[in-house]
């Protein structure tokens, strides 16, 4: 099968080298305009500008740190060469700059956005997010999405003081609504944005309508679906699952570097230029189709999903139970407080904070949400070192 790499058309080409020379349009996010919570801390300066202080923060933040065993789609699998989320968030963060930079947008608020888009991910994938999302919803009726956790993490628990344009991009980053045009929605104030977090708790329906406030926002959001399309179909690959001849040889290829060339060629060659970020027809369909078809061959493969839930879920809702107990019980040495609790506490931003003081149910959540799969399998067994649950990996050399 011949790859096809779509280029950009010369005039494109010649308008997007006279614009750089030119410093740009005025549709990228501008430092000066980030707003934080607390507008007296972080001041930008001629090194740390606005949004590359929200990248330190996110960068060092611990719980950065777990995205490196952390499942993407493949869990149970020994093999170095299989994405895990950390991977992702780099990928998403390079074609999303590939493509700010090409469009002159905020380089800096696009790298923030995409590196801090998933520290709210659960282990085990978004198999794992929908085990916790049940348990979340029987114990106290509030949803959870890992967008909306991601947000929680560095602004209500760790008290990061992120800009709201960052924290806007990541809260309406999920790349499970494709879209063929990104038009940004004007951002309101911290108060219109804390209440549409509380009415996502409150119905996941209401996720499908958060639209990014600035194109840095848009760009990140239709990049994650492009970091994962043609990336997963290599981890399957790799995985023995499918082969890339069960797909179909669109307009933007099967080959994940036929893919991430493609989209990007289509979405700078419709968006240079113009207040919106947009597919033309013939490429969001194939986008469409080549989403559809990963979760025919992949993510709705047995071993990918049902399995995962048939194996963690009995897991997970026991160890929550055996943690809500620990906090009622006050077991100050319990991994609950010594692992998560002093951890907040002794790291937060913002020192007048007691996470302490949380609910005990959050914590919980908070807790079994921040956890990479090899450290949910070894707590699991630390709490019930008599159980019979097994867990299978998958080897190098099976």
């Amino acid at each position: 099968m011949g790859l096809k790499y779509e280029a950009l058309s010369e005039e494109i080409s010649k308008k997007i080298a006279e614009n750089q020379r030119n410093f740009g349009f005025s549709y990228a996010a501008k430092d000066s305009e980030a707003i934080r919570r607390n507008m007296k801390k972080d001041g930008q300066n001629a090194i740390r500008t606005a949004y590359i202080r929200d990248i330190d923060k996110i960068l060092h933040s611990p719980f950065y740190n777990r995205y490196a065993d952390k499942t993407q789609v493949f869990s149970f699998y020994k093999n170095d060469d299989i994405t895990h989320r950390g991977l992702h968030v780099q990928l998403v963060s390079r074609i999303a700059r590939t493509i700010g930079k090409a469009l002159s947008l905020n380089l800096d608020l696009i790298e923030a956005i995409a590196l801090g888009h998933d520290i709210g991910h659960t282990p085990f994938g978004h198999a794992g997010e929908s085990i916790l999302d049940r348990i979340s919803y029987e114990k106290c009726g509030r949803h959870f999405c890992h967008n909306i956790h991601s947000v929680r993490v560095l602004d209500s628990m760790m008290h990061l003081n992120l800009s709201l344009q960052t924290l806007d991009g990541i809260v309406c980053h999920d790349g499970e609504f494709e879209l063929s045009q990104y038009r940004p929605k004007a951002l309101g104030g911290f108060e219109d944005f804390d209440n549409n977090i509380e009415k996502c708790y409150l119905d996941k329906a209401n996720v499908k309508k958060l639209i990014p406030a600035t194109l840095e926002g848009c760009v990140v959001r239709i990049s994650d679906i492009i970091a994962y399309l043609g990336k997963d179909r290599q981890d399957a690959e790799k995985a023995r699952i499918i082969s890339q001849n069960d797909y179909q040889n669109g307009s933007i290829g099967v080959y994940n570097a036929e893919i991430i060339n493609n989209l990007v060629v289509n979405i700078v060659e419709n968006s240079f230029g113009k207040p919106y970020i947009m597919l033309d027809e013939e490429h969001f369909n194939a986008l469409k189709t080549a989403k559809k078809e990963n979760y025919n061959l992949i993510y709705g493969e047995k071993s990918v999903g049902k399995q995962i839930i048939e194996t963690v879920e009995p897991m997970m809702r026991e160890m929550f139970d055996k943690l809500l107990s620990d906090l009622e019980q006050n077991r100050t040495k319990s991994p609950i407080f010594t692992h998560h609790i002093d951890l907040i506490d002794n790291m937060a931003y913002n020192r007048d904070f007691n996470y302490k003081n949380t609910n005990n149910i959050q914590i919980v959540i908070d807790y079994i949400a921040s956890m990479t799969d090899d450290y949910f399998i070894d707590l699991y067994n630390f709490l019930f070192p008599e159980n019979t649950k097994n867990i299978e990996y998958k080897g190098y050399f099976g």
